[in-house]
């Protein structure tokens, strides 16, 4: 692609070199540049690009996207000044691909909780209407003929748009993504073209990055009072929970044709009533400006009710049949690590999930409860490098709900495991516990596996924070380990 094409709808404050030169990739990383690339210097949380301008050029770049035009003299190579990088490359990423969003129904999705799920949901909606269905999250980015292990919610710009190209090309119809903060902040969906985004809820995550709800909170509030603005799409949805305050905040600040959604709030333009919540699943009435549907759902509790009325609003607000979403909700029976079951012939229940935040471990809690005939026995740890302030309460939340509790590890990362132990302790001392009803354990396999020991006939063990996750990182190594399989071994193990 020319150059004048690709920095197209760009602020340039300083342009030095020609733009007729031919650009055959573009990257912000410097190891990835090839003979004929522009290369994006942005300035990261650990690291600067700009002090890696010059093995970019070593290694073929023809251009360079800078914020700064210090040692940037080089001959036969173009650069271009911005204020912004980070939201230049995203625009330029989407102009390289001849923006693919736009050939796309496109839907994202953003809150703490519930994100994953939703795209599992509105996947099978979208696949039971007859159309062909890629998904960009957590798990997986996936779409037909391709199963990619996602190591970020949200792809860099750059590699968003090349999914959604490929995506496209490959006839996908309809791209379903999570939408993550760290994104928001970064800035990789600018360039994007919605149709709809949803969000979800918003609780303690994440603040060792934004610092203060608040400011999680505007950096959710991105996707809906800014990205969208930048869409060529009309109308565009803004699907939000008002049984969350700052849903309800979000709606009084967002663009859009707002599609308010609830669990039994009459006041919002898709909610349920008569709901039904047993062991099997969860029951109800939707009741919708487009009529009333039956919903019939293998998924459990409250907060996926939640997961389901926001799934089906976006469907709906967006042409899909009822028929369709009574059955693509109805032909879902698990998320991957979202209270999971483990499949066992001892007469205990184990389930996995990825409850990583004080509200996601309050709501599998409650969930569970309700799923156990004996004890309630949790495994649980926090994460290391991240939000401390949640440890104590997530210990608190964690003693309270449950019968008998296992701390242990989580994904350390370079901290130390026993000194996160040490603070989830403080919220697990607030309330206190009995004998044999606490144990620390700071090896998370042997922490499951003495969960599964002391389970008795009709308990419950519940292997809460990491959920799908095939890893563990432990210092700077990415270790394997699966919550699922170190179970499925225990259990086979004691049956000899």
């Amino acid at each position: 692609m020319n150059l004048r094409e690709l920095i197209e709808g760009l602020k340039i404050k300083k342009l030095l070199g020609s733009e007729d030169i031919k650009i055959v990739g573009i990257s912000h990383d410097s190891n990835q540049v090839r003979d004929g690339f522009l290369f994006a210097a942005i300035v990261g949380d650990s690291a600067d690009g700009h002090k890696f301008i010059g093995k970019a050029v070593d290694r073929g770049a023809k251009a360079l996207l800078v914020e700064h035009l210090d040692d940037c003299n080089f001959e036969n190579v173009t650069t271009i000044q911005v204020e912004d990088s980070r939201s230049s490359l995203a625009l330029i990423s989407s102009n390289f691909y001849k923006h693919p969003s736009k050939e796309l129904r496109l839907i994202g999705i953003t809150g703490t909780n519930g994100k994953t799920t939703i795209t599992y949901i509105l996947e099978s909606i979208f696949s039971k209407e007859g159309k062909t269905v890629g998904v960009l999250g957590t798990v997986e980015h996936r779409y037909p003929g391709k199963k990619i292990t996602s190591d970020m919610t949200t792809p860099e710009s750059t590699d968003l748009m090349a999914l959604l190209r490929d995506m496209r090309s490959t006839g996908v119809e309809y791209v379903v993504m999570e939408v993550s903060s760290h994104a928001l902040d970064k800035k990789r969906v600018l360039g994007c073209h919605f149709d709809a985004v949803v969000f979800t809820n918003l609780s303690q995550d994440h603040l060792d990055y934004h610092e203060s709800l608040e400011n999680y909170f505007q950096a959710k509030k991105r996707l809906f009072s800014e990205v969208i603005r930048h869409s060529e799409k009309q109308p565009i949805y803004s699907v939000i929970n008002i049984d969350d305050q700052y849903g309800r905040k979000l709606v009084k600040e967002s663009a859009g044709e707002i599609i308010t959604y609830s669990r039994m709030d009459r006041s919002a333009t898709v909610f349920a009533e008569n709901a039904d919540f047993s062991p099997h699943g969860i029951r109800a009435q939707l009741i919708t400006p487009w009529g009333s549907l039956e919903l019939n759902s293998n998924l459990f509790g409250h907060h996926n009710m939640s997961n389901l009325v926001a799934a089906a609003a976006t469907a709906l607000s967006l042409g899909v049949s009822k028929s369709s979403v009574e059955t693509g909700i109805q032909r879902i029976s698990t998320i991957p690590g979202r209270l999971e079951k483990v499949q066992n012939p001892l007469d205990i229940t184990v389930v996995v999930d990825y409850a990583h935040t004080p509200d996601a471990l309050r709501n599998v809690l409650e969930v569970t409860r309700g799923m156990t005939q004996g004890d309630l026995i949790l495994v649980f740890g926090c994460g290391g490098d991240r939000d401390p302030l949640k440890r104590p309460i997530m210990g608190s939340i964690g003693r309270q709900l449950s019968d008998i509790l296992i701390v242990t590890s989580d994904n350390p990362r370079t901290e130390s495991p026993e000194k996160i132990i040490d603070q989830i302790e403080k919220g697990i001392y607030e309330t206190g516990f009995g004998e044999n009803r606490y144990f620390r354990i700071s090896d998370r396999q042997s922490a499951i596996e003495k969960a599964i020991e002391i389970a008795r006939k009709g308990d419950l063990v519940l292997i809460a924070g990491k959920g799908h996750e095939d890893y563990q990182l432990i210092g700077t190594k990415k270790i394997p380990f699966d919550d699922k399989e170190i179970a499925r071994n225990k259990v086979q193990g004691m049956m000899g």
